[in-house]
Parts: structure tokens; C-alpha cells; sequence
């Protein structure tokens, strides 16, 4: 007779085979890891603690009584990773094709009131065909309840969601309320409604890669994030993203030791073109700045326009939000500006201070910006902006013109320092464009009106077209050189690092969403 030790270790190595060898290693052939592999490879050696392990599914119609599984089909649990607390959920594809039910569904929530409690990340692997259809209305009750506690979460610990797998259905919308997603190429999903129903409804011809692939939405839709090159890669890239984050909404990014020494880097020197209309790389100017190969860009592919992510600035975490010239010449589209608003306030709710880099031509003009609704999209980044408490400096490389010199994080909306490089140009728009208009009847009286334009765009570029008279009105701190550039930064996160700003009483603001 078995003692009951051995029945309890029986139990858990029957749960750790999930839906059995057969599926295990049918996933290896799809060239995706298992559930616990998945977790083992998410944290330190040694340091997993599963919660739920022997739960099973209560179903008895459809014959489910006679299949049921240890765990339910997701493992969830806690540990450490890089010696931080975070909590984790990974989803079981070899059982039931990773469906949720009731039960597994109160297995993911149990985690995320924990996580709650004790004020540390949430990771979920997502890895399901959806809600298990035995179980009806059960099982769509607890993706509501899991929806819930995302929205319960949000902003208080960093929610990261890793699609290594199908993704579809209603079971999208936990991961789009989470910080970060992250999606594997050609073996992960994501789309409301499949193939099968686009093809009944709009006789649209599609697969599933297409229609919801890492590639469709990291260029596309800008759903996901970042993308992995397979299972390995995308845990890494966790990894990765939660070195730059604190624990809680209350706590800060651990500062990594670091020796301030010469800061100089003269190689800022020569990255602005002298032309103003000639493109350059900001990924440069953020490289040439930040500690070396500390920069982690976010939604790199989509809305390339303006570039986001994280750095170290002399071992101190800083959100980067920077105008790209040389995607459509950096200019504001509503694409960028939802882009750079959502990462924005990302880094105000979890303390990590923001470094703007501007060189921005204005916003996009045409019917299909306006009537897509520029105006409120544009509007979302000037609101995160002057909502955002953290440490917030900014340096203009070269153009701020308009409308955008006072969205991208100028002294009137608050930023605590502004600097500009002596090739800034900040303005209303451009000398050329200016000139027409201002000299518009003496350039057509001109017995040569192209000379005579050239001459009145050379009078109002050296006016206007400089950082000097924003610096005399205090809107510019000081104009410094671009070697300088990172010595100057590096004090001026010092100095702010105890910055305190209180915002008036109220339940909450009403961004224009």
C-alpha cells in the first residue's frame, strides 16, 4: 500500500507532465518551450514556488469529468528573477489547448491579487486557444475578473505580457491593458476575430500571421511592443525590460554603481548635419549620451518617426522619448503621438524620469491626419507630458518648431530643464515657410522674387532660427555644447532626483483618449 507521501508525489509529477508526453513534445516540434520550461527559464535557479498545483476544472458536462488535468492548464506561482520578487503566470498549451476555465482563471486572479499585495511585477505567458467552450458563461466570467484586476493594477505594479502562442478572442484584451507586450515570431497570434470570420464577413482572403502576427503588430497596429526570435529570446527580453522598472508605483529603479568621470563625448559634435533639411540618426545622439549599450528601445518598428525606451544615465534609469529625422523627418503624426504618450506616462506612474530629445519640423499635415483625428491624438502627448510629476528634461539638437516645440516637453508645460544645442532653430515654423508669408508683398513687388526670398529667409533664419532667443526669455536653460551634452544631463538628474510635485485634488483627468 502506497504511503501518502508517495500519493502527494505521484499527484505532482502527474501535474508536472501538464497534458502528457505526447503534447510535450509535440510543442517542442512547433519549436515553443513548455509552460514550466518557460517559467524555469523566467526565474533564478531554485527560486519557484508554485501556487495551485493539484487544482483541477469542476465541469461535468461533454464528458470533462473523465479529463482532467493538475493545474488546469496554467502554472502560476512566484520567485525571483535577478534576486526581485515578481509573480508569474504561463499557460499550458499541451492541455486543453491552454483554454481557460473557471477555475484556471481563479488560479491567474489568486496570483494577481498577490502580486497587489506585496507590490511586485505581474509577468503572464500567454500561451491558449481561448475560453474553454464546455464551460459557457463560466469561463467568460473569469476572463472579466482577470480584465479587472489589469485595470486594478495598472500603474500601480508593471504588468508584462509575453504572446508565446495563439492569442485570440476576448483573451486579447488582458494583454492590451498590461505595460508591455512582447510577441514571439511565427509561432504567436494575436487578433479579436480569426481568418475563418474575416473571410464570412468581409470576404477578405488572410492567415493567421498576417491578420494577427508579431510582424502585423509590431509595424502595423502597434499591439506588441517588442518581438522575439523564439521562446528564449522573448524571456530574455522580460528580463531585460524589468531591469529599467521598479518593484511598485512606490518604490524607484535600483541605480547601478557608477564612477562619474570625464562625461565628454565629442562624437555629439559631428551628428548634426549643417543643413537643416538633411536627416540624421537620434539613435546616435541616445547612444552618444546614455551609459554605453544600456539603450533598450520600445516599439522600434512602429511609428518610427519618434523613438522610445529606456537607458542608463551614469547607472541611473531614464525613459527616452525622442524625435526621429530621419523617419519623415521626425515629424508628429497621430501614430507617434500615441506612442510616445502611452510610454510617457508609463515612465510617470513608475518614477523614472524622462529625457525628451526634439528635433521636430511640426505635425503631419492632410485630410488623413485630420480627419483621423490629429488634433486629439496630438493632444494625448502634450497630455502626458504636463501630467507627468517625474524628473523631466529636455535638449533641442535642431529644429522645435510650432505647435510641437511646446508638446514635446517645453518649459511652459513643465519640464524642470531645458538645454539646446547652439544648432537648435526654435520658432513658428521654418525660415523659408515664414518668409512667404511675412514678406509675402515685398517679395512679389521684388523685380527678382526668388533673390529677394532668399534674402528675407536669410534675415528671419538668423533672428529666429537659432536657440537664443528663447534663451534670453528663460525658456531655454542654457544653450550648451553637444559634448557637454551628457555631463550636464548626468547633474541635472542629480539634482532632481528628490523633485516632489503635487497635483491638484481630483479623482482623475480626462485625457483626450
Amino acid at each position: 500500500m502506497k504511503s501518502k507521501v508517495e500519493i502527494l508525489r505521484e499527484k505532482i509529477a502527474e501535474g508536472k507532465l501538464g497534458g502528457g508526453v505526447k503534447r510535450i513534445e509535440t510543442q517542442h516540434k512547433k519549436g515553443k518551450l513548455t509552460a514550466r520550461e518557460r517559467v524555469q527559464l523566467l526565474m533564478d535557479p531554485g527560486s519557484f514556488e508554485e501556487v495551485g498545483a493539484l487544482v483541477t476544472h469542476r465541469t461535468k458536462e461533454f464528458d470533462m469529468e473523465k479529463q482532467k488535468f493538475y493545474g488546469d492548464g496554467v502554472v502560476t506561482g512566484y520567485g525571483t528573477v535577478n534576486g526581485r520578487l515578481v509573480y508569474v503566470f504561463a499557460q499550458d498549451f499541451t492541455v486543453f489547448g491552454g483554454a481557460l476555465s473557471e477555475t484556471h482563471a481563479e488560479k491567474i486572479c489568486r496570483i494577481m491579487d498577490m502580486a497587489m499585495k506585496t507590490g511586485a511585477p505581474m509577468i503572464g505567458l500567454n500561451d491558449s486557444g481561448g475560453a474553454r467552450i464546455q464551460e459557457g458563461v463560466r469561463s467568460l466570467g473569469g476572463y472579466a475578473d482577470i480584465f479587472y484586476r489589469n485595470v486594478q493594477s495598472s500603474g500601480v505594479i508593471p504588468q508584462i505580457s509575453a504572446i508565446m502562442g495563439p492569442c485570440a478572442g476576448g483573451a486579447v484584451y488582458s494583454p492590451a491593458m498590461t505595460d508591455f507586450t512582447i510577441m514571439v515570431e511565427n509561432t504567436s497570434y494575436m487578433f479579436v476575430t480569426g481568418p475563418h470570420v474575416v473571410k464570412t464577413v468581409t470576404n477578405e482572403e488572410v492567415t493567421s500571421e498576417e491578420l494577427g502576427g508579431a510582424s502585423a503588430h509590431s509595424t502595423k497596429s502597434g499591439v506588441t511592443h517588442l518581438t522575439a526570435a523564439n521562446d528564449m529570446d522573448c524571456i530574455s527580453q522580460v528580463k531585460q525590460l524589468l531591469s529599467y522598472m521598479p518593484q511598485n508605483c512606490e518604490d524607484v529603479v535600483v541605480k547601478l554603481p557608477y564612477t562619474i568621470g570625464d562625461e565628454t563625448r565629442e562624437e555629439l559634435e559631428s551628428i548634426v548635419p549643417e543643413s537643416a533639411n538633411q536627416p540624421y540618426d537620434m539613435r546616435r545622439v541616445i547612444e552618444g549620451i546614455c551609459d554605453k549599450e544600456t539603450f533598450f528601445e520600445v516599439h522600434k518598428d512602429y511609428a518610427e518617426n519618434i523613438v522610445v525606451g529606456f537607458a542608463r544615465l551614469a547607472g541611473r534609469s531614464v525613459g527616452i522619448v525622442a524625435n526621429q529625422p530621419q523617419s519623415l523627418a521626425g515629424v508628429l503624426d497621430i501614430d507617434s503621438s500615441i506612442k510616445g504618450a502611452r510610454f510617457t506616462r508609463f515612465c510617470d506612474c513608475f518614477n523614472i524620469p524622462l529625457l525628451v530629445l526634439v528635433d521636430v519640423p511640426g505635425f503631419l499635415p492632410g485630410t488623413d491626419q485630420e480627419w483621423n483625428g490629429i488634433i486629439t491624438n496630438g493632444a494625448k502627448l502634450l497630455y502626458a507630458f504636463s501630467e507627468a510629476t517625474v524628473p523631466r528634461v529636455t535638449v533641442i539638437t535642431r529644429k522645435a518648431y510650432g505647435g510641437a516645440y511646446d508638446v514635446m516637453n517645453s518649459k511652459h508645460i513643465g519640464a524642470d530643464m531645458n538645454y539646446a544645442w547652439p544648432t537648435a532653430e526654435i520658432a513658428v515654423m521654418g525660415a523659408k515657410g515664414a518668409s512667404e508669408i511675412i514678406f509675402k508683398n515685398e517679395i512679389a513687388a521684388a523685380e527678382d522674387p526668388a533673390k529677394k526670398l532668399l534674402e528675407k529667409e536669410a534675415e528671419f533664419a538668423e533672428l529666429f532660427a537659432n536657440p537664443y532667443t528663447a534663451a534670453e526669455r528663460g525658456f531655454i536653460d542654457e544653450v550648451i555644447e553637444p559634448r557637454e551634452t551628457r555631463k550636464k544631463l548626468i547633474k541635472a538628474f542629480a539634482m532632481l532626483e528628490n523633485k516632489v510635485a503635487k497635483r491638484p485634488r481630483k479623482k482623475h483627468g480626462n485625457i483626450p483618449l
